[in-house]
């Protein structure tokens, strides 16, 4: 059933190709429709999917019989979390583009393939179809940059591009490696985690393919492509980036570096570990003093995909699920504040920098999205009721028992994020000057629409349903971590 988020998603985007260009309001309701019905599946997946059931076949026949390739679809608890939020982000998203008026039907015909690629990319458990899909989610942000971005949108395209395809030639590099040591004839994820690969190759193949994925997940200090993205993408591919696309290359990181290779990881384990706090604590320091709004949200992505990272590297279990569970979280909140920002602030503002919107009175003008951006702030600086505080206090506690010193600077990072998200929000909707220079806007704002109502609430509603009962994801992602696939990531890691 959940091979139909896939499905789904590329048919929707071949109607939409089909579709009249001059049919805007048809294009709009038929990428809904399609990202519903793919929520719907994905939610439907993820509660039929029972914490016994390990790796749930979906499909599974020969592809390239020559080459040993499958057409391999499967789903554990990793995959079902993440295929939620890959459903949820995909609805709000269009809820937010829903003023998309240049080229509507290319607009979410690209914007459908890019969610059927993280979909498959997700559920792939071949690694050459992984690798294809990889890349299918990676095309379309280039265009919908590119054509509906703004603020150097060409050069953030490209810059996106460039180390998305660099990090691709790595892992292609790495996997092709692998395939010709294992010497099986296939190019199945299951069967090569069971192969013992020789420590020296290990020790070459490990960061060449981890680094590869970690490119596309913000790691310091490849990650520069990600806050020029997120500025020069329009309000939706923001969230995406934010909100799935980055997941892929930390998911990519976990589901094929760190189990094909567990001795590489454990070579490599302290140095990048350091990467991943460095990342934290710079992102943090850098959007602590950023003038532009959607840049401290673009550098808090990458500071807290730091603690994704870092939970991955510390080999327990705590760490490696808060890990997950930071990839939902950051997913939902990421999208919530670039939602705030791109589509409620700036759209109608027309302007990002933080000195200008406190002379706007925004809480008066645009109440709602003040509000929204109180919790999405709240949500972000982890406190407690929200899905960050769970998510990041694991990693912390992983943290503790594998590197303390580690564990303290990213901890301070906390520190850091809870300074720059205050200040943003007081800046942009709370400052003082906002007292002297109420009633002196020219034009009234556009009032926030319904659609942007309800993709706000939606967002609001998935952090603190998580962050209150956090089990519900937990409760599939930790038993994930005990089947086969990672029997020799346990082996290393002695979890």
């Amino acid at each position: 059933m959940l091979a139909w988020t896939v499905y789904s998603s590329f048919i929707g985007m071949v109607i939409l190709m089909l579709l009249n260009p001059a049919n805007q309001r048809a294009a709009r309701i038929i990428a809904l429709l399609t990202a519903v019905t793919g929520f719907v599946i994905a939610a439907a997946g993820f509660a039929q999917h029972e914490a016994t059931s390990g790796i749930v076949t979906i499909a599974k026949f020969s592809w390239v019989k020559s080459l040993g390739i499958d057409y391999h679809l499967a789903a554990d608890g990793i995959s079902v979390t993440l295929v939620l939020l890959t459903g949820i982000a995909a609805v709000v998203g269009i809820l937010f583009s829903w003023n998309i008026e240049h080229r509507v039907n290319q607009f979410f015909a690209f914007y459908l393939a890019l969610i059927g690629g993280v979909y498959g990319v997700f559920l792939s458990f071949d690694l050459f179809l992984l690798f294809v899909f990889y890349e299918l989610a990676i095309i379309p942000k280039y265009f919908i940059i590119a054509i509906w971005g703004s603020t150097n949108k060409e050069y953030g395209a490209m810059k996106l591009a460039l180390y998305s395809f660099i990090g691709s030639a790595m892992v292609l590099v790495g996997l092709v490696a692998a395939y010709v040591v294992a010497g099986a004839g296939t190019t199945n994820l299951l069967v090569l985690a069971t192969y013992p690969f020789p420590e020296s190759f290990q020790y070459w193949a490990f960061p060449l393919v981890f680094i590869g994925f970690a490119i596309l997940a913000g790691l310091w200090p490849f990650h520069t492509w990600a806050p020029t993205g997120h500025v020069a993408a329009p309000t939706a591919a923001s969230m995406l980036l934010a909100g799935v696309v980055m997941k892929l290359g930390a998911y990519g990181a976990l589901r094929v570096a760190m189990t094909l290779f567990p001795l590489g990881l454990k070579a490599w384990q302290s140095e990048l570990g350091l990467l991943a706090v460095i990342g934290i604590l710079y992102g943090a320091m850098v959007a602590l003093v950023q003038k532009d709004f959607k840049f401290v949200i673009g550098y808090s992505s990458v500071s807290h995909m730091g603690f994704v990272l870092l939970g991955l590297l510390t080999l327990n279990e705590i760490g490696l699920s808060g890990a997950v569970l930071q990839m939902f979280s950051h997913g939902i909140i990421a999208s919530l504040l670039f939602a705030v920002v791109g589509r409620m602030v700036y759209d109608r503002t027309h302007t990002r920098e933080l000195g200008v919107l406190q002379r706007m009175d925004l809480t008066r003008a645009i109440p709602f999205a003040s509000v929204t951006f109180v919790v999405g702030s709240m949500a972000s600086m982890g406190l407690p009721g929200f899905s960050g505080f769970v998510a990041e206090l694991q990693v912390l506690i992983g943290a503790w028992h594998a590197f303390p010193g580690f564990a303290l600077l990213a901890g301070l990072g906390i520190v850091i994020g809870v300074a720059y998200t205050l200040r943003a929000l007081q800046q942009s909707f709370f400052s003082e000057t906002e007292r002297t220079a109420a009633g002196k806007q020219a034009d009234p704002l556009e009032p926030i629409s319904v659609p942007e109502r309800i993709g706000g609430t939606v967002l609001i509603a998935s952090t603190l349903i998580v962050g209150l009962c956090p089990r519900l994801l937990l409760d599939l992602i930790v038993p994930s971590f005990r089947s086969p696939l990672f029997e020799a990531l346990r082996r290393g890691g002695g979890f």
